[in-house]
């Protein structure tokens, strides 16, 4: 991103597809997975529109990083303290997620429909009540607290200061918005949809959807934490975030597609 269009319309474009690409990262999608698992029989309503509800709360700090930056111009620079609270916080949400959900699968009794939990574990008090649209916003703009996601929007949003002033900064900020409402969007809905699908057959889907959002929502997690302590990891994840994230997609579709196998009706019409 050391080269930005020139000119206004060429950077709304890039800028929305930033916003998509950085809908995208791994860390939000396990997330959004994790809370639209949570919401969906509680809180079916809301369960949807996690990733959209999300994507508002993150793309809320955007817009006031663009005004910020807009109005310190070249003075500004990205807190140094950004480098890890951004990745601390979504470790501690996706690890919650991750080990309330696959708890709530082995606990679940054999005949027993495995109820979808957000974080709702003891340890996890916190993290686990984000079944409420305002408390899903506010996870997202916490997630926004990194310096990855400051230093992109100061740099484009400095682009856009030259340009055209501050209200150009503040359009472009709503515009790397509804990348991320795009591409998490369509994730929370996706998601819902599969979990409503999975239902018909509740009892082997709610065991297979539940241990693979946990496990990818852990595991996403713990690859966060590593790469804050680990410099050999971050090595090797630079660079890669579209990909982790395209993986964590195929993850929970090819979990669906052999929690459907698994359950599918045999001959005498089980599962009816």
């Amino acid at each position: 991103m050391s080269a930005l269009p020139a000119d206004w319309l060429g950077l709304l474009v890039v800028v929305y597809l930033l916003g998509m690409r950085h809908g995208m990262d791994a860390d939000h999608l396990a997330t959004i997975d994790g809370f639209t698992r949570a919401n969906q029989l509680a809180r079916p309503g809301v369960a949807g529109w996690s990733g959209i509800l999300f994507s508002l709360g993150h793309g809320a700090v955007v817009i006031a990083v663009s005004i910020a930056v807009g109005v310190a111009a070249v003075q500004w620079a990205t807190p140094d303290w950004l480098d890890t609270t951004g990745t601390w916080i979504s470790v501690f949400f996706l690890i919650g997620l991750g080990a309330s959900n696959i708890a709530n699968v082995l606990s679940a009794a054999p005949s027993a429909v495995v109820r979808p939990v957000g974080l709702r574990g003891r340890w996890a008090r916190l993290a686990v009540r984000v079944n409420h649209p305002v408390l899903i916003a506010v996870t997202g703009a916490l997630f926004a607290l990194s310096f990855d996601t400051v230093s992109q929007v100061a740099l484009f949003t400095l682009s856009a200061k030259s340009m055209a002033g501050l209200s150009f900064c503040l359009v472009l900020g709503c515009v790397f918005m509804l990348g991320m409402m795009t591409t998490d969007g369509i994730n929370g809905l996706w998601i819902s949809r599969l979990l409503n699908k999975a239902d018909r057959r509740a009892r082997i889907c709610s065991r297979v959807m539940g241990l693979t959002i946990g496990a990818t929502s852990l595991l996403v997690g713990l690859l966060g934490a590593a790469r804050e302590t680990m410099p050999e990891v971050a090595a090797v994840v630079e660079g890669r975030e579209t990909g982790a994230g395209l993986l964590v997609i195929a993850v929970v579709l090819a979990s669906f597609l052999l929690s459907l196998r698994l359950a599918a009706p045999d001959s005498t019409g089980a599962f009816e």
